[in-house]
């Protein structure tokens, strides 16, 4: 019996040591892409001083304020996961005991978060294929040439999705698992 308890305890310091090792490559990745949004807005300072200082443009400098836009949110929404800054309607959810939102937390990561990031991952894994084989550019002239790394964000998103997920998931079995000791 006590041999059986010692097992469940390494499992659960082994599954908290599995999420602390995703919540903190998340958190990096999310501060890292917060800075970026400093990158954005100096681009973009940039752009404006070409266009009415020096009356000229640069479309590859406005592209990338795409990109860097892009990033910011494929990157951030897994840091947004881990840090519960998504929308949650919490009618019900804010009175709920911990067990009870960690009940809701398993099925909403089960039905919802896993299948939507997995339908994603499905949904545009041809459309980041195809990008990548013809190594899709700009369609116009002076434009950035890796429109298929752009692509590939979606990509990222899913899986950093579902990586966070996993963590959240796991977090919320031990806090179902403390509630109920």
């Amino acid at each position: 019996m006590c041999r059986l308890n010692s097992g469940v305890a390494n499992k659960i310091m082994l599954l908290e040591k599995f999420t602390s090792l995703i919540d903190l490559a998340v958190d990096r990745l999310g501060r890292a892409s917060a800075w970026l949004t400093l990158a954005m807005v100096l681009v973009l300072g940039l752009i404006v001083v070409m266009r009415y200082l020096f009356k000229t443009g640069s479309i590859s400098l406005q592209e990338s304020v795409m990109y860097i836009n892009a990033m910011i949110f494929m990157f951030g929404a897994a840091y947004t996961l881990k840090e519960q800054g998504h929308v949650r309607v919490d009618i019900f959810y804010r009175k709920l005991s911990p067990r009870g939102q960690a009940v809701i937390d398993c099925v909403g990561y089960l039905l919802f978060l896993f299948p939507t990031a997995i339908f994603i991952i499905y949904a545009s894994w041809d459309y980041v294929a195809i990008s990548w084989q013809i190594r899709e550019s700009s369609a116009e002239t002076s434009g950035l040439p890796i429109v298929y790394l752009l692509k590939s964000t979606i990509l990222v998103l899913a899986f950093l999705l579902i990586v966070q997920g996993i963590a959240e998931f796991g977090k919320a079995v031990n806090k179902f698992r403390q509630s109920s000791s």
